[in-house]
């Protein structure tokens, strides 16, 4: 009877760890957010129209007119709260001379839905769609990943090819991370949602920029590494020496920076 117990109990684990998993994923910062010219001035609110018909809310943030590169940034964001939150970098790249998309998935931000891998990838193609509508064509945008976003333009660069791709906190694919982090769980067994980016971008020619930090207590460092070591065109590796996941300067100059040199390779 232990016996049978016992594996009763890891059974019902096992069932609830997979109907949750999403839950463990994504942590959207579901509220409503303010218009765009009011935390950004001189930007606007704008429409992406998924495929499977959601109209999901966006920032779009005109370039620097004294600076202006002709190029666009397609931001996608981590895991965690909302567009209100990427308005700083948003700033910093617009005053580079970047035009820029801040999205938000569906789900977060006010947006209806829920998220999911095939939800994320509909939105990543709705941003490029409302960024052709704008003006700017696929050799003149670079995607900008953060986090669970490097899963999102990693996926988005095979189907939709750009200037270029900016990797912020990299991970080989999502499985890798959970495996860090519940060590304990069959994780590549359960999880449904699996944002690969090593592999994709290992077959790809498009120049990649990895940033990460050498403290990140969400994505191991050696994740990001080993995506930096592997991307088949490698532009420059940047390592912020002491930076944690969330740390202010991983929003900061020094990853704009970064954008602007992959730029200036590009361009």
């Amino acid at each position: 009877m232990g016996l049978v117990a016992v594996v009763v109990l890891v059974g019902l684990v096992l069932a609830a760890v997979w109907g949750l998993q999403r839950q463990l994923i994504y942590f959207p910062d579901a509220s409503d957010v303010p218009p765009a010219g009011e935390v950004l001035p001189g930007a606007r609110d704008v429409a992406l129209h998924t495929s499977d018909g959601l109209a999901l809310g966006a920032w779009y943030l005109p370039a620097d007119a004294a600076s202006d590169t002709g190029m666009a940034v397609l931001m996608a964001p981590g895991n965690g709260g909302n567009r209100a939150g990427r308005t700083g970098l948003a700033r910093l790249l617009a005053d580079r001379g970047f035009s820029v998309l801040v999205m938000d998935y569906r789900g977060y931000g006010g947006n209806p839905g829920s998220p999911s891998e095939e939800g994320l990838a509909a939105d990543a193609d709705a941003a490029v769609q409302a960024l052709a509508t704008l003006g700017h064509p696929l050799d003149r945008t670079i995607y900008f990943g953060e986090s669970l976003g490097t899963g999102v333009v990693a996926a988005l660069q095979q189907r939709h090819r750009p200037a270029g791709v900016v990797l912020r906190s990299p991970f080989t694919e999502l499985a890798d991370v959970g495996r860090h982090h519940y060590p304990w769980l069959p994780v590549r067994t359960l999880l449904r949602d699996r944002f690969p980016v090593l592999d994709p971008l290992a077959a790809s020619d498009v120049p990649v920029a990895v940033v990460y930090g050498d403290r990140d207590g969400v994505v191991p460092t050696e994740l990001s590494a080993r995506v930096a070591d592997g991307v088949g065109s490698l532009a420059e590796r940047v390592v912020l020496w002491g930076a944690d996941h969330n740390d202010a300067v991983m929003f900061g100059p020094r990853v704009a920076d970064a954008v602007v040199r992959l730029a200036r390779e590009v361009g």
